[in-house]
């Protein structure tokens, strides 16, 4: 057994306190385990509202981009639809479009252009700085003649969406619709599609690029490079204006955040309440342990006084109690309960001296008589033996004068009658000896 085992099993107070510390530290884990699943859920959704916020504000910043540039061109469409025939007349409307107007980067008329009559923006093209455009045909009766082609800038649209980090090491990221990567702060993801950057084993890399080309809005958990991300994703939906084409332009944004900040604080906050549920559980166990040692002090004295009255100490005082409760009741019975015995056993030490003086009075007593009873014995022996002689005497003078009564002179008769009382005499004397002596033994 253990040094640690046997100080359990032999304090109680000890074990109480292990006990009390056992019964909060369960009610503890049940409570921070509670804390930690609802706070878990609570970051989670505020992480998503985050997200969306941050996803709604990018497009919304994107779309007024493309929105002032389409209400910009626009104004100077009508303007120079009179002038389709005078193409100095139209390069000064688009040079002083491109002064006026800080998104737009470039505004040109393609004459004699192929391209479609539709009015609307086109996908980024690739190589040298990437240009979405704006189109709007240019017309001369029904006859389409020019295209006035007005470009935004990337880069621009890349410094608002790569802007956008609701963490630290967050990254925002636009597709095209056939999932080519328009914009991403990793330089060589570019122009890339999203389902070709997915590995076959990622299959929430893939879910999350199927989703997002079918224009949905939600979340994934994926991996990149070893680390957990979760990336939240919709739709470019551009506003609802009176007068303004809204053909879909198929884009998706996406936010992407590390695990870690997500949970990184969260998870921090659980070694902090971790390590404090500790010290606290610590530092109650010694205070537990102390007050409890304290409160116990009256029964460790009850033990060490009971050991003692055990080992026949029953005069030993026990200090009186303050305590008004059960400990402070039963130390005041026990001190009754000593006082008592304390009071019995000097009755019990007093009738066993008495006990003990009366046994010592019969024993003197008693070898006393076994004396006189020795003495009488000797003393009847003796008279006895001293009587043998005369009642011998006188048993054969007897026999003599009764068995030869004829045959005896008087004179013989006389003597013998004479030996008789003499040796009677002497029977007599022993016998009146013997009295005074038994009358001398019974008076002492």
């Amino acid at each position: 057994m253990t040094r640690l085992s046997k100080l359990i099993n032999r304090t109680l107070s000890f074990r109480l306190t292990l006990r009390v510390i056992l019964a909060l530290a369960i009610l503890l884990i049940a409570a921070l385990l509670v804390m930690f699943w609802f706070s878990r859920k609570a970051v989670k959704e505020e992480t998503l509202q985050d997200a969306g916020q941050t996803l709604e504000a990018t497009v919304e910043q994107i779309d007024n981009i493309l929105l002032s540039v389409e209400q910009a061109a626009g104004n100077v469409y009508w303007k120079m639809m009179p002038y389709v025939d005078d193409p100095e007349k139209l390069e000064k409307y688009t040079r002083r479009l491109r002064e006026t107007n800080p998104y737009i980067t470039g505004c040109d008329i393609v004459w004699n252009t192929d391209t479609t009559e539709a009015i609307g923006w086109t996908d980024p093209k690739t190589g040298g700085e990437a240009i979405t455009s704006y189109q709007l045909p240019l017309f001369k009766g029904r006859r389409k003649v020019a295209t006035m082609v007005v470009g935004v800038s990337q880069a621009l649209l890349s410094k608002i969406v790569l802007g956008a980090k609701p963490s630290p090491h967050s990254f925002c990221t636009l597709l095209r619709k056939d999932g080519t990567v328009i914009i991403h702060p990793d330089s060589s993801v570019l122009n890339k599609n999203l389902l070709v950057l997915a590995r076959d084993d990622d299959q929430s890399m893939r879910e999350t690029a199927r989703s997002m080309l079918s224009g949905g809005t939600g979340y994934h958990k994926v991996r990149l490079d070893g680390v957990d991300y979760y990336a939240f994703y919709k739709p470019f939906e551009r506003a609802n204006v009176p007068g303004r084409d809204m053909m879909k332009l198929g884009w998706s944004a996406a936010v992407v955040l590390p695990e870690d900040d997500i949970f990184g604080d969260y998870i921090q906050l659980h070694y902090v309440v971790l390590v404090i549920a500790v010290v606290g559980l610590l530092l109650l166990l010694v205070s537990c342990y102390l007050f409890i040692h304290r409160q116990l002090l009256p029964l460790r004295l009850l033990e060490r006084s009971a050991h003692r009255i055990a080992e026949g100490h029953y005069n030993e005082p026990i200090p009186d109690s303050r305590q008004q409760d059960e400990v402070g009741r039963l130390q005041r019975h026990f001190q009754k309960m000593q006082q008592s015995l304390s009071t019995r056993m000097a009755e019990m030490q007093q009738l066993s001296d008495t006990l003990k003086q009366r046994g010592e009075e019969l024993q003197a007593t008693y070898e006393q008589a076994q004396a006189a009873n020795l003495m009488k014995t000797n003393f009847l022996y003796n008279m006895s033996d001293q009587m043998m002689a005369p009642v011998g005497g006188i048993f054969k003078s007897v026999k003599t004068i009764s068995d030869h009564p004829d045959k005896l002179t008087e004179e013989e008769t006389s003597l013998l009658v004479d030996e008789i009382q003499k040796q009677g005499g002497k029977v007599t004397a022993l016998l009146n000896q013997l009295i005074k002596d038994s009358e001398k033994i019974m008076d002492k």
